[in-house]
Order: C-alpha cells, then sequence, then structure tokens
C-alpha cells in the first residue's frame, strides 16, 4: 500500500505494502456483508412472498453484477482514475458532478455508518429497554462512544485497519452462514408454500419495486476494490477482486432471505424486532438462536463499520487531492491515514446519529436514505461507461465493444430504475443534503483562484437548491414524514 506524501504539520507518510487481490476481495465482502444482511428477512417480509423475493434478487443479482462489471471494465480501461466512484463522474460529466459523486458517496457511507450504531442499539435494546430501537437518548450516547473509540483506532494507520477488517470478515460469516444451515434443518414445506404469495401487499411489481432500497444497500461496498485500486498489486486485481466478492455476496444474502420464509408466516417475519435474523433463528432453534445471531452482528458492524471509515475517509482525501474538495481534506498524520477526512466523517457520523432521535423510525429511514444517496454516485459511473462504449473511447480497435454497450446499457438502465423505486420521498431528501455540500465546492475553487461556477454548473446547482427547497417544504408542511 502506498500512501501519497501528504503532510499534517510535518508528519510524513510512509509507504506501506501493496494489496493482494485476495485481499481486495476481503475488502469487498467486508464492507458489503454488514449489518444490513441481518435485516433482511423482516425487510423482506413487509414487502413481497417468496415469488416476489425470488424476481428482487433475480432484479438486484443481474443490475448489480452489470455494475461490478463496469466497475471491472473501468479499473482496466482507465487505471489513471484511482479514486473510485467519483473519479469517473468526474472524468465523464465534469468536476461539479463528480463533486456530487464524491460528496454524495460520502454522505451516503456516513448514515450506512449511523444506521450500523443504531441496529446495534436496537439490539442490545431486547436486553436493555432503556435503549429502545436504537434511537434513544441512551442508544445515541452509547453509539456516540463507539464512533469517537474507532475514530482513534482507525487514526493509528489503514494497515493495522485492514488486518482487524480481515480478521472480523472471517469471524462475522460463521453466524451466518450457521443460520442458513440451521433454518433448513427447520424448514417446513408447508410453510414455505403458504409464503409463495403475499397478494395483500398489491401487484408482484410493487412488491419488487418495494424491496430495492434495501437490496442495493446490502451491495453497498462493491466499489470498495475500486476505491482502494491505488492500493492494488496489480490493476486487473481490482475487477477481479469486486466480481470475485460479489458473487459470493449474492449467493449469501438470497439464501439468508428465501429460507426464513421456510420457518414462520412472512406476516409474522414482517413483526420481529430487527435484527430480524434473530427472531426467525430463535423460532427455529430456540432462544439461544436469537442470542447467537445478535452476537454475530455485533461483530459484523465492527468490521463493517472499520472499512466504511476508512473508504468514504479516502474518497474525501483523493477528492482534496485533485481539487475537487478544499485542501485541509488532504491532510494524513504520521501513519498514512487521511486524519482531516477522517474527522469530518466521524463529525458527521456523529450529527446524523443526534438527528435520528426525532425520527420515528430511525433504522429503516437510515437503510433507506443510505441506498437512496449511493445512487446518484453509480449512476455516474454506469453512465460514464455507456459513454465510453458509445464514443469508442478505449475501444479503438473495437475489441469488445458491444459487448461493454450491453453491460454499460444495462448498468445505467438498472440505476435509472432504482431512482425510480426509491420515490420522491428520498430524491428530495437527497437534495437537502446535495445543495449544502456546494459550499466545499466554492471553497475548492476559490483556493485556485478560479471561476466559482460555469454556465452548466450554475444550471446544475440551481436544480439542486430548487429540489432542496422543495424537500424542505415538504417536510415542513408533513408531505414527507421522517
Amino acid at each position: 500500500m502506498e500512501v501519497s506524501t501528504v503532510t499534517e504539520g510535518t508528519a510524513t507518510a510512509a509507504p506501506a505494502p501493496k494489496m493482494s487481490v485476495a485481499v481486495l476481495a476481503a475488502m469487498v465482502v467486508g464492507s458489503m456483508v454488514g449489518a444490513g444482511v441481518f435485516n433482511l428477512p423482516g425487510r423482506f417480509a413487509t414487502a413481497t412472498g417468496v415469488v416476489g423475493a425470488l424476481i428482487a434478487w433475480a432484479v438486484a443479482g443481474a443490475g448489480m453484477f452489470m455494475l461490478a462489471l463496469v466497475f471491472q471494465s473501468l479499473a482496466v480501461r482507465k487505471p489513471d482514475l484511482d479514486a473510485g466512484v467519483f473519479a469517473y463522474a468526474k472524468a465523464g460529466f465534469g468536476e461539479y458532478l463528480g463533486f456530487f459523486s464524491a460528496f454524495g458517496y460520502w454522505a451516503s457511507a456516513c448514515v450506512g455508518n449511523a444506521f450500523y450504531w443504531i441496529l446495534i442499539g436496537s439490539t442490545l435494546g431486547a436486553v436493555f429497554p432503556a435503549l429502545g430501537t436504537g434511537e434513544t437518548i441512551a442508544a445515541t450516547a452509547l453509539s456516540s462512544v463507539a464512533v469517537w473509540v474507532y475514530f482513534l483506532l482507525v487514526r493509528r494507520g489503514v494497515k493495522e485497519a485492514a488486518v482487524i477488517n480481515r480478521i472480523v470478515t472471517i469471524a462475522k460469516m460463521v453466524p451466518i452462514v450457521l443460520f442458513i444451515v440451521l433454518v433448513l434443518f427447520a424448514f417446513k414445506p408447508a410453510v414455505f408454500a403458504d409464503n409463495l404469495s403475499a397478494s395483500a401487499y398489491g401487484s408482484l411489481f410493487d412488491q419488487v419495486t418495494a424491496t430495492m432500497l434495501v437490496t442495493v444497500f446490502v451491495f453497498l461496498g462493491i466499489e470498495g476494490a475500486s476505491t482502494y485500486s491505488r492500493h492494488a498489486e496489480k490493476r486487473e486485481d481490482v475487477g477481479r477482486a469486486t466480481v470475485l466478492g460479489f458473487l459470493g455476496v449474492l449467493a449469501i444474502f438470497a439464501s439468508v432471505t428465501i429460507v426464513s420464509y421456510g420457518v414462520m408466516p412472512y406476516e409474522q417475519i414482517a413483526e420481529l424486532r430487527q435484527p430480524s435474523m434473530a427472531g426467525v433463528l430463535e423460532a427455529a432453534v430456540g432462544s439461544w438462536g436469537s442470542a447467537f445471531i445478535s452476537i454475530g452482528l455485533i461483530i459484523s458492524v465492527m468490521g463493517a463499520y472499520l472499512a466504511w471509515a476508512l473508504m468514504s475517509s479516502e474518497v474525501l482525501f483523493m477528492a482534496a487531492k485533485t481539487g475537487d474538495m478544499p485542501r485541509f481534506l488532504a491532510r494524513t498524520n504520521a501513519a498514512g491515514v487521511p486524519s482531516a477526512a477522517l474527522l469530518m466523517t466521524t463529525v458527521a457520523t456523529q450529527l446524523i446519529l443526534l438527528a435520528v432521535v426525532f425520527v420515528s423510525d430511525a433504522l429503516n429511514f437510515a437503510l433507506d436514505l443510505t441506498a437512496a444517496l449511493s445512487l446518484i454516485p453509480y449512476l455516474f459511473v454506469a453512465a460514464y461507461a455507456l459513454k465510453l462504449a458509445w464514443t469508442r473511447e478505449t475501444y479503438e480497435a473495437g475489441t469488445g465493444r458491444q459487448k461493454g454497450l450491453v453491460i454499460a446499457a444495462l448498468a445505467t438502465g438498472y440505476t435509472i430504475f432504482l431512482l425510480f423505486a426509491a420515490g420522491p420521498k428520498f430524491l428530495l431528501l437527497s437534495f437537502v443534503i446535495y445543495a449544502p455540500a456546494s459550499i466545499l465546492f466554492v471553497m475548492a475553487r476559490r483556493e485556485q483562484g478560479r471561476r466559482l461556477f460555469s454556465p452548466v454548473e450554475l444550471v446544475i446547482l440551481a436544480i439542486t437548491v430548487v429540489g432542496a427547497a422543495a424537500g424542505i417544504a415538504a417536510v415542513a408542511t408533513g408531505a414527507i414524514t421522517l
């Protein structure tokens, strides 16, 4: 791992070993297999039955696989773009949209980080009522302590944090795999057959659409290897790690969801306290199953939070290095950690934890907002790959262009469908978050002595501000409830 030399005071970053394909794949798995998988039975059961779940995973799996292939292709075709998500948006659609992509990805990670601690609070709340479902004052205080403990840990160095993440990635897979095996032994074909249809939830299309945000949430991290591409031993390892990690994780997510329908009626699964995997396993094997899954969740969150704290800070750091964020975010400490970016990430996570105290269903709200904020960055990545194939850039010899065009078009169409599935509520709330972020863009431009906005960028700014105003008005009038 070779960390760029940026100073904080007199400190100089030291070079570190490069990451192999196995380590990169572990980062992908560690990023995706986090807290979300423990919520899957309940979230799916509130939206659909077995048939709808199978279709949903087929759609999500195919769409996300197209995105995985897009990241694989871009890692090879554009090896100079080392920052991952935001770098592709900037190269394809300009600095301002590149900035939005970087900020959106980072904001999504911060809300997701807050979600992790809310879910831990909900898990512990089954034993300690004062923690409620994770958004009480006591739960927020406990989560805040954990957030700052992790801040101190990650400040010690990327290498140390990555080692811990690899260990936790292995440890957290044990309860998930055992859940699938144990539930299969308790599987009841008659119950599964009764759960095939969930017509009470409306049309099959509506049921599938209602699951899309949770599938996006659990797949967040698919770009993990791309974000760390500058640390890879070989550029082609980035693509391999992304695809390998994705395929393994898809099998896990789909299995956890489908086998749960063979234990109890979907109406009962929908009423389970989150993490719903705990309730399903308790119904299958007894009360010890709930404790077993709860412990596994806490381990999982520890690893997932570590990976996301690293990756989100890395995005701010790289954006600052390329002049898309203010210079202070490019500072590192003696261990090579982007300390200013890490501090900003930690502060943002802390503020979100304080804010969700006032949200009625903090757990699901944080999950859905995390997924919605990630959609714009993903759309720009897919659209950039489509642009390259359409204009023949990097396809000068014509080799693989048709394949690249089809994959990029499918990935772009999928992300557009996800925006539709998210609905206007989370689109407007995303604008509320994106609009004030432009202050950071203005700071960066002023540091460089450049014109603040081009005519096209002013139009984008105006659309964002209008969208934010509409979102604030919708919340104030009750058209959008939090």
